[in-house]
């Protein structure tokens, strides 16, 4: 089947009570992952770097997204990002990493560029017809800072971050996301597609009580909401008491954003996580979760945060097993595609319509 008809198989003018999730070669054939690469992760704004990793000038964050090399540096003029490629022949200029540096060589054959990207020298190229040295800086990428992180965009056309995040752009002022002091970064690589662990952070907690019990006994389930925005959902549930470990470090207000593709932010008092999900293959992803605590809180201790990170890392494992599962399914002949709930799965609903809508912009 080719892929438009694959595409066009799922009907996003369907309301919630009539909606089916889309087919499951969305999850299973290949074309979708090149396809996502070139449309998804394109033209959103994702995140690159922390702002508290570009302090000075000569910061520099080398990194890849959506499978490509990226660097995001503090130059005399401000944050900029760009392609990490050498416009000699192609070789990546700065390692991966973090680090602080004067200017930006290319370890292949010595070309140097300054911070704000412009070449400063091309070894033995005299006698090059032709060769405008001021044309020859490293390709810039659209960057923009919003509360703790820079993000990018690769494409120039797309909207401005604040147009993109829409009502979240401001949403978050008030909760004081810049209070929270960065703590830890952990990395999974998943063998699973991208949107099947999406689709799991989106349904409204219908899966928590049955998968998540330690997480269960601290939220008040009677209590749980879900609101859908143009590109993005909050979950919010007030968290209970309970004589275990969940319930020490899970207090106040669990709210759980989740913004276009691929951006998960958690709050509960005095922590803040994020999630992020990387594509790396139709059936693999890569899952990155950062932790921030508030340490003016009185709640707040070093084994406060090791214990919070502890219950993370045992919900990421009833979650993955959980992916695994999902993925052989969307594999198998006993599945083409499945219904919503409506009291619980709007987010995922909503996750599905914004992904047809960006497929179809090239199909």
């Amino acid at each position: 089947m080719s892929l438009a008809n694959i595409v066009d198989a799922y009907n996003p003018k369907l309301r919630l009570s009539q909606a089916y999730t889309p087919p499951s070669a969305w999850y299973t054939d290949q074309r979708f992952h090149r396809l996502e690469k070139d449309t998804v992760f394109t033209s959103s704004w994702l995140i690159a770097a922390r702002l508290d990793q570009l302090q000075i000038v000569g910061d520099y964050i080398a990194t890849e997204i959506a499978e490509q090399p990226i660097v995001v540096v503090n130059s005399e003029t401000g944050i900029q990002a760009y392609y990490n490629v050498c416009r000699h022949h192609a070789a990546q200029v700065v390692e991966n990493g973090q680090g602080c540096a004067k200017a930006m060589t290319c370890p292949y054959h010595g070309w140097s560029y300054r911070l704000d990207g412009s070449l400063i020298a091309a070894p033995l190229f005299d006698g090059v017809d032709n060769f405008v040295t001021q044309e020859q800086g490293l390709k810039k990428i659209r960057s923009e800072i919003w509360e703790n992180w820079v993000f990018i965009c690769l494409d120039d056309n797309a909207p401005s971050l604040e147009t993109f995040l829409g009502d979240l752009y401001h949403q978050m002022t008030p909760l004081n996301l810049k209070g929270m002091s960065f703590y830890k970064r952990v990395e999974y690589e998943l063998d699973c597609n991208w949107k099947v662990y999406t689709d799991n952070y989106l349904d409204g907690g219908y899966h928590v009580p049955f998968l998540h019990k330690g997480l269960t006994s601290a939220l008040d389930n009677r209590y749980y909401k879900i609101e859908v925005n143009s590109k993005y959902c909050l979950q919010s549930c007030p968290t209970k008491s309970a004589d275990n470990d969940f319930s020490q470090v899970r207090k106040g207000l669990a709210r759980y954003y989740w913004q276009y593709p691929n951006l998960m932010l958690n709050l509960y008092e005095g922590i803040m996580g994020i999630t992020i999900v990387e594509a790396l293959a139709v059936d693999k992803c890569r899952v990155i979760f950062e932790y921030y605590f508030d340490n003016s809180h009185p709640l707040i201790t070093e084994d406060f945060k090791a214990d919070s990170v502890a219950v993370a890392d045992k919900i990421q494992d009833e979650d993955v097993a959980i992916c695994y599962s999902v993925q052989r399914g969307l594999a198998s002949k006993g599945y083409e595609t499945g219904r919503l709930s409506v009291k619980k799965e709007a987010g995922e609903h909503l996750f599905h319509q914004l992904l047809y809508q960006d497929y179809k912009r090239v199909i």
